[in-house]
Formats: C-alpha cells, structure tokens, sequence
C-alpha cells in the first residue's frame, strides 16, 4: 500500500518490496566456450599421459598426441581435401536422412495402421550391422558417393522416424483441447499445435543422428573409392603410418563436434520458445 505526497510515492510497508528483476544475459558465456577448452585439455593431458608419461600403451597402437600433431601437420595437403569430401558426404547423407525421417514418422503418427504395418519393418532394417553391409552395397549400387550416403541414411533415418513420431503422438491435452475449442481442421491444428509442439523431440532425434551421420561415412568411405577421411584412414593404416592414420581420426571427431555446435545452435535459433517455457540447469 502506498500514499502519494506530491510527486513522491511514499511505502506504507504493509506491501512486501518488490525484488529487482535480474537482467537476461546475452551473448556467449565464457563458460560455454572455456568448459569444452579445459574439457579437451584434460583429455590430451591424459592421452599424453597414458602414451607417453607412463607409457601403457604402445605408440604403434595409440601414437601420443605430439606424434599426430606432427602427422597432421605434415599430410595436411591429403588429409584437408579428404576432410571436405568426408564432411560433403555426412551432412548431404544427413539431409537426405533427416528429410526423409520425418516424412515417415509422420506417416507412421497419422494412421495407426500404417504404423502397425511398417514399424516392425523399421526395427529390423535398423537392427542389420551396417558394416556387414558395406560390400553388399558396392555390388548394389556401384561405386563412387552412392554407398556412402546410402550408408549415412542407414544410420541416421531411424533415430529422425522415432523422434518424429513420438514427438507428433504426445501433444499436450490441453493443446490438443484448445485447437479442438477453437473448431481448428486437422491441417491447423497440425500447423499450429501438433508439429510445433513435436519441434523439440524431433531435434532430439536429429542431434543424436548427426554423429551417426559421421559414422556412416566412414564407414562408407571403407568401401568406395572416395578420398575421404575413411579412405586414407585405411591408406594409412595399411603402410604402418598410424600417426597419420590417427590425425585423420582426430579430425573426423573435430567435424563432428561443429556440426553437432551448428545443429543445436539451429535448434536455439528455430526453437527460442523452449529455453523461455523449460527450467534451465
């Protein structure tokens, strides 16, 4: 309660003082960049640690971190050219996979029939060891970049089709209500609660497919004739060079890291409501 003197508002004290909101931040945190810095500090002090401090394994198998450092450097003239090739191949094969994911789990959300028809279908293909595939498939489909995105959509499609249609199945009842309230059709209601409300899970699915996406073309690589990080992987290792082989595996892991950074930075761009509406760790 407060009286008015003048110009002056005056407290009377029988109302609780109001708390100062706290500005948002904005912008990038230091810890966000300096937590995953100190994170890899700490694995190569390790890595160097287990190879060369106390020497447990042998640098044939595990060469220590300078010894790659030093093979990276020195077969940066292949391994560059080889880590544009294998990037091009995994986020293509990604898109390709992610578009055609959650077309199927929609398909699979909409008619419980199609779902009961296909689902079963979907658990197997996704159950095959990929890399027993990796010969059937140069037969199938030749060489070049067909068996790498055919590999890269193996892996990932799965994880994108569940996602999807977990996310589009779970609409909040109360949304679900609203629309139906409001005498929404099935496309509005779709458009303007059922898929934003399904956003978050289907990123869910498609942050744990881009580092599938990576594996499979490798994987794919092992068994095309493309240049990539896969191919010289192989090169490498078959002439002893292991260091090189190893640098070339450092870097499969470094364009995994960014393109995983890039999808969740899409996610926060495409999906500001989640962190306004979410408790935050």
């Amino acid at each position: 309660m407060t009286e008015t003197t003048g110009t002056r508002s005056v407290r009377t004290g029988t109302e609780p003082a109001r708390r100062p909101t706290a500005p948002r931040r904005s912008g990038v945190r230091p810890a966000a960049v300096g937590l995953p810095l100190l994170g890899a500090v700490i694995t190569v002090a390790a890595w160097w640690l287990v190879t060369s401090g106390l020497q447990l394994v042998h640098p044939v198998s595990l060469p220590p971190p300078q010894a790659v450092w030093k093979a990276l450097v020195a077969g940066a003239d292949v391994l560059m050219p080889a880590l544009g090739v294998t990037t091009t191949m995994t986020v293509v094969g990604f898109l390709l996979s992610a578009v055609a994911g959650v077309l199927i789990g929609m398909a699979l959300a909409g008619s419980r029939r199609v779902e009961r028809m296909f689902a079963p279908l979907l658990v197997a293909v996704n159950a095959v060891p990929k890399i027993a595939l990796g010969p059937l498939l140069v037969v199938s489909v030749g060489w070049g970049t067909k068996p790498i995105l055919t590999m890269v959509f193996l892996l990932c499609f799965f994880p994108v089709v569940l996602s999807t249609a977990t996310g589009l199945t779970t609409t909040p009842n109360d949304l679900a209500e609203l629309a139906r309230s409001l005498n929404a059709s099935w496309w509005q209601a779709f458009r303007k609660v059922r898929l934003p409300a399904a956003l978050p899970q289907i990123f869910v699915g498609l942050k744990v497919a881009m580092p599938l996406a990576a594996i499979g073309a490798v994987i794919g690589e092992f068994y095309s004739d493309k240049p990539g990080l896969g191919y010289q992987i192989l090169q490498y290792n078959g002439v002893g060079d292991t260091a090189t082989a190893w640098a070339a595996i450092v870097l499969i892991a470094l364009m995994s890291i960014l393109l995983y950074s890039a999808l969740s930075l899409v996610e926060r761009l495409a999906l500001p409501w989640v962190r306004a509406t979410t408790s935050a760790r």
